[in-house]
């Protein structure tokens, strides 16, 4: 399993190329010639890199869900809407695909960060937009999402 920790701030070109930063590169190290892919995320208007391993796991689990139930359909359908497989080309820079930069609105400056097993890819200003919501009470959600006893194995 992948274990993803760090944020990078970096830029894409207008081709939508993107240098990784050496401290990524490093984390991805073992993982970097398996390949990438890409897709938008259900929450939020940025994109989700997969590592390849990742990904397989990923679609094992979307492969569990009951076909003959719309719902399910309905959700696959939506969830694979522009997933792109996506490799370093010989610089070393991911290029992502226009359609994608358009929907995360991505310019110039973004932000790589960790989602532990992936990274979600952001325009600059709508990461620092969602980092400093004020709606969310950044304790409050720490404790309900930390706090319960579901990770009692966890506290110190």
């Amino acid at each position: 399993m992948t274990n993803l920790t760090y944020t990078y701030e970096c830029k894409a070109d207008s081709k939508g190329r993107v240098m990784l930063p050496a401290g990524l590169k490093k984390e991805l190290l073992p993982v970097l010639n398996d390949g990438f892919v890409i897709k938008k995320s259900v929450f939020y208007r940025c994109l989700e890199l997969y590592p390849n391993a990742e990904w397989v796991e990923e679609m094992a689990g979307i492969d569990k869900l009951n076909r003959f139930v719309k719902k399910n359909i309905d959700f696959i359908r939506r969830f694979m809407a522009g997933v792109k497989p996506v490799v370093l080309d010989g610089n070393g820079r991911l290029l992502i695909p226009k359609d994608l930069m358009g929907y995360a609105k991505i310019e110039k400056n973004i932000v790589l960060t960790s989602q532990i097993n992936k990274i979600e890819i952001w325009d600059k200003d709508s990461y620092e937009k969602v980092i400093g919501d004020k709606e969310i009470d950044f304790g409050t959600l720490a404790e309900d999402v930390m706090g319960g006893k579901d990770n009692a194995e966890h506290s110190h």
